[in-house]
């Protein structure tokens, strides 16, 4: 028989904790929800937009009725629970509804700040917290034509703004001389207030209410000054307080709010809270994202998986404010050991501040343009040394090129059209429409129903930016604190420790000790745990096919209509008459449709059929061509130009380095693709310069550079160091990338790495510090011995008779 969970709260964050609920354990309760609002679970973040006449109470539905049904729970909705019998264990509604629990959630959320003024229950004072106080508003507006708003932060902003939409004549009264003085600094809150000033709102800056006078209803407001203005309507919104009195009636222990463990359970251990009425380690939070972490978290123990905590959120606030855009973060105010970088532009309406405390930040305040704010509250979370970009970080990201975030367009101003996944043909029409439609909050949600952000990583800040400013809030989480997919609730990095730790050497290992969630995982956690198995212990790991995309199953890629391409390696972009030959005969032999020079110097043979792949392969073989790569996480090719040996320019031999690089790091799985060049001179004819490692030569040795990325998003490469011999870029080159492959997060690029760790501590890992670095190399030499050039050695575990692998490479 099924236990029973009766949630006390029909918002955002008991819901939430449903559905996730309903992810991991859809069988293990019968659910029994309670809500006071007549309506089923709606969008408080969009009441504003009903408010301003941009949206409907349907169009800000999350889960209407017939969800409730579908999934098998009870709602009582417009029913409000006035009683909890924790010894009977049992819940009473105010008109006598009677459910018993085993398990019992409250999500009871917020309640509005009244000003304890005379006046303040005449008719026409209101809050705005709900869908009632909203259509309070607009009846209101039909007939009256002036209106306050006590409070200038974002709630009583946006009340303003959707009042003087209504054709209100608005005020604004704050009692401090700075609006929203809790997400802003003066100098963008000024920027603010004349922008609202312009559009038509008045403000009362300083002024403090002393009563709200009126017969019957409201007819003005007097002011300690001894000023008065008139009103017809007033709308308090000067804050929120936790809604703690049912559970402080039923004697669960509470201070400012209910006072909850890392599990989100309460001091009785059947009670379980989240949400706005939580208190969480002296902590309350009335933003989004902390409750949607708390959801989870809860869902997990109310499952009786019991491995997930709440730890606490740094919190950030991207907020659209009467389309303005507004990013704040950490401590913007800073203190006299803080420093202050900032970048102001009047004609433009764009301000940035960073506050940095030993080159780190400790917070960032934004107005005009935030596409950076994702970026700089990423760099706060992992506390990121900023010392190798700090001259330029108040540029923003686009300034240092794609390192997964930023870009220099403004969401906002796109087209729907405008294609914002290139992997996957997803524009920025196509994500709209699913975050509207579909109730989409996260980034994972977007991923799973549009595919954007879901390959190479690239738009995802472009995503986060059109999310944010879509649904109204920002919900990203720094990369380090994201669990690897919804199988687990384990990081990148811990899930790592953890193999190392306790030498877990298979796919199946490792899922077994951390507890997976889906027993064989998913198509996101399978690739990542295989290479991280693979490259904690290459030589006691086997190769799980089944854990690799299809591409690097055949040893090619798969295109569009189905068929497959070819790409043998050619080192260092060189090759050799009998090379060709073998190419040339294959191409005729299995009529490949086009024959295609690569921009990484090889040649590859389209239009190949899956049961083809084998015999293609064992005739290139025989050849002494082996897999270029060209589809995986794994060095895919070093370009190189001639050198000296035939360039008037050139100043090293720079072909043979790259065929010297090639054949030391050729077949090394990575955590992403990884490309090298060498440049024979500092023209750079290789463009050694905007890939993974670059080698410039010059006269006295060999520049290296890491970090690059040439691809849809261009960043340039930072200079590691200089060195005098092909020796010791080779060193170099193999310590960097085995770095990499142990430090970075799988399906994370080197750009993003280098950015996410800072070029200094790649500099105290491999130039600075000489043992270490040679041990880096040792290592990934010694992975190296672990590959197999036999094609037909060893057939991958899990492969059937086309899924081989012609190269078993699993260093």
């Amino acid at each position: 028989m099924k236990e029973k969970l009766v949630v006390i709260g029909n918002g955002m964050a008991g819901i939430r904790t449903v559905e996730e609920l309903l992810k991991i354990a859809p069988d293990l309760y019968d659910i029994t929800v309670f809500g006071a609002e007549p309506y089923g679970n709606y969008n408080r973040i969009m009441l504003s937009p009903v408010l301003a006449g941009e949206k409907t109470i349907d169009d800000i539905m999350l889960n209407d009725e017939q969800w409730y049904a579908d999934n098998g729970i009870t709602l009582h909705k417009g029913k409000e629970v006035v009683e909890i019998d924790r010894v009977k264990r049992r819940v009473i509604a105010a008109d006598g509804t009677t459910e018993s629990y085993d398990r019992l959630l409250l999500a009871t959320g917020s309640l509005p700040f009244i000003l304890p003024v005379p006046g303040n229950d005449l008719d026409g004072v209101i809050g705005f917290r709900d869908i009632q106080d909203v259509d309070k508003m607009l009846e209101a507006a039909k007939d009256k034509k002036h209106a306050v708003v006590i409070g200038g932060g974002l709630l009583g902003l946006e009340a303003a703004n959707g009042l003087k939409e209504q054709g209100m004549s608005v005020t604004v009264v704050h009692l401090m001389d700075t609006l929203m003085e809790r997400q802003l600094d003066k100098p963008a809150a000024e920027m603010l207030r004349q922008s609202l000033e312009e559009r038509g709102l008045h403000f009362l800056m300083g002024a403090e209410t002393e009563s709200i006078v009126g017969k019957d209803s409201v007819e003005k407001i007097h002011f300690k000054d001894g000023s008065e203005i008139y009103a017809d309507l007033v709308v308090m919104a000067v804050g929120i307080r936790p809604n703690i009195e049912l559970a402080k009636k039923a004697g669960i222990h509470c201070e400012r709010g209910i006072v909850v463990n890392d599990t989100l359970q309460t001091f009785d251990a059947r009670v379980y809270a989240v949400g706005e009425c939580v208190q969480h380690r002296g902590v309350t939070y009335g933003l989004v994202a902390p409750l949607f972490e708390m959801a989870k978290v809860c869902a997990n123990h109310l499952a009786q998986y019991g491995i997930g905590r709440y730890e606490g959120s740094v919190t950030s606030t991207k907020l659209k404010v009467t389309g303005i855009d507004l990013f704040s973060a950490g401590d913007f105010l800073g203190d006299e050991n803080t420093e202050e970088l900032v970048f102001q532009d009047a004609a433009r309406g764009v301000y940035r501040k960073i506050v940095v405390q030993d080159n780190r930040i400790r917070g960032t305040v934004m107005y005009g343009d935030t596409i950076d704010g994702t970026w700089y509250f990423d760099l706060m979370r992992d506390e990121t040394d900023i010392t190798d970009f700090r001259d330029s970080i108040l540029f923003g990201q686009a300034h240092l090129g794609d390192s997964g975030h930023g870009d220099d367009n403004r969401v906002a101003a796109m087209t729907d059209s405008a294609e914002i996944c290139g992997c996957n043909g997803v524009c920025k029409g196509d994500i709209v429409r699913a975050i509207t439609e579909k109730k989409l909050f996260t980034l994972e949600d977007v991923r799973a129903h549009t595919k954007a952000s879901s390959s190479c990583g690239s738009c995802t800040g472009l995503v986060e930016a059109l999310l944010a400013h879509t649904v109204g809030g920002d919900y990203s989480t720094a990369p380090h604190l994201k669990p690897l997919c919804a199988c687990t609730e384990h990081t990148h990095d811990e899930i790592r420790a953890t193999i190392k730790k306790q030498e877990l050497k298979s796919v199946r290992a490792v899922m077994d000790f951390m507890e997976w969630k889906t027993p064989d995982g998913c198509s996101k956690c399978r690739p990542a745990l295989n290479y991280y198995v693979l490259c904690a212990f290459p030589e006691a790991h086997t190769d799980h096919a089944q854990s690799r995309f299809i591409n690097e199953r055949v040893h090619a890629n798969i295109q569009k209509d189905g068929t497959y391409s070819v790409i043998p390696r050619m080192w260092g972009g060189g090759t050799t008459p009998q090379e060709l030959r073998a190419i040339a005969e294959v191409a005729e032999k299995y009529k490949v449709r086009t024959v295609h020079v690569t921009g990484g110097q090889r040649i590859a043979l389209y239009g190949l059929k899956k049961e083809e792949l084998p015999a293609i392969w064992d005739e290139l073989n025989k050849a002494g061509l082996v897999s270029g790569h060209a589809y995986g996480k794994a060095l895919r090719t070093v370009k190189t130009c001639v050198g000296k040996e035939w360039c008037r320019f050139g100043t090293q031999d720079s072909t043979q380095l790259g065929i010297d690089l090639e054949k030391l790091t050729w077949g090394s799985w990575t955590p992403h693709k990884f490309k090298m060049a060498a440049s024979g001179c500092p023209r750079n004819c290789a463009e050694a310069t905007i890939k993974d490692f670059g080698v410039v030569c010059v006269d006295s040795g060999y520049e290296l550079h890491v970090g690059g990325n040439g691809g849809v998003k261009v960043r340039a490469t930072d200079l590691l160091c200089n060195v005098a011999t092909a020796e010791e870029v080779l060193e170099y080159a193999a310590a960097f990338m085995q770095l990499y492959r142990e430090d970075a997060h799988y399906l994370e690029r080197t750009a993003p790495w280098v950015e996410r760790v800072g070029l200094t501590y790649i500099k105290e890992k491999i130039v600075e510090d000489d043992k270490a670095r040679k041990e880096y190399a040792e290592r990934f030499r010694d992975s190296q011995k672990y590959a197999q050039i036999d094609p037909w050695a060893e057939r991958a575990e899990g492969a059937d008779k086309h899924e081989f692998t012609p190269l078993k490479v699993i260093g």
